[in-house]
């Protein structure tokens, strides 16, 4: 589904310098499959997850979706990709606080072609019960299966998760990452999950190791884990 070849992405310093924070990386990941992005803070996980989620252009390099070209795509075409074709889930949720649960949903449904039903979603992540509720009422794991409520609605073929329980204790922790496998698995969607969490690891289908801007390491997980199986 999503292929990148020596994708680099450099940022502009005082002195005509250049910070590389991508320095050529080649990946793959597969449809369907739930993948994690590990590293340390630095290594290029989130350059990388914005530049795979058209937020970020490509300095260099070749980013690929179902076989077509991104890299050389204008902001008009980027914004139709991130609009019908991504999900985004960040660590702070990014949830408006006027909103109910339900009208939080809603509201990303609204700009979709094809949303899913909002009711279907919130019950998928188990919040049907609490869909008038304000984001102040809501702790912060069922905040974050909101969030993901949120871009699953829209019936996003790629869901990118930024660290999405980095804020969060181990039992909530375990909620949201296994709504996040109950949306791949039952969906189908390919997800692709930042962490630097050794334990969340064990239950992707493939892991990419980054260090440095750089790719160091592929792992396949041949039996992966529930949530519920998983320490850290």
């Amino acid at each position: 589904m999503l292929k990148t070849i020596g994708v680099k992405r450099g940022f502009s310093m005082p002195g005509g310098r250049t910070f590389w924070a991508l320095k050529g990386i080649s990946l793959d990941a597969a449809e369907g499959r739930l993948t994690i992005l590990k590293g340390r803070s630095g290594s290029g996980k989130t350059t990388l997850l914005n530049v795979i989620g058209g937020m970020t252009k490509v300095s260099e390099g070749e980013l690929y979706y179902q076989g077509q070209p991104l890299h050389d795509s204008d902001e008009g075409r980027l914004t139709l990709y991130r609009r019908h074709e991504v999900g985004f889930v960040f660590q702070n949720y990014n949830l408006m606080p006027n909103l109910t649960a339900y009208e939080n949903v809603d509201l990303a449904a609204e700009i979709a072609r094809e949303p899913l039903s909002v009711i279907e979603v919130l019950r998928e992540v188990g919040l049907e019960d609490w869909k008038n509720h304000f984001p102040s009422q809501l702790s912060g794991g069922q905040q974050q299966r909101v969030a993901i409520a949120r871009a699953m609605v829209k019936n996003p073929e790629l869901l990118l998760c930024d660290e999405p329980t980095g804020a969060l204790d181990i039992q909530t922790g375990v909620q949201v990452l296994k709504a996040l496998q109950n949306l791949n698995r039952s969906l189908r969607k390919t997800v692709i999950v930042i962490t630097h969490n050794a334990g969340i690891a064990r239950m992707a289908n493939r892991v990419f190791y980054l260090k440095d801007g750089l790719l160091d390491g592929i792992k396949a997980v041949d039996d992966p884990l529930d949530p519920e199986e998983i320490t850290w």
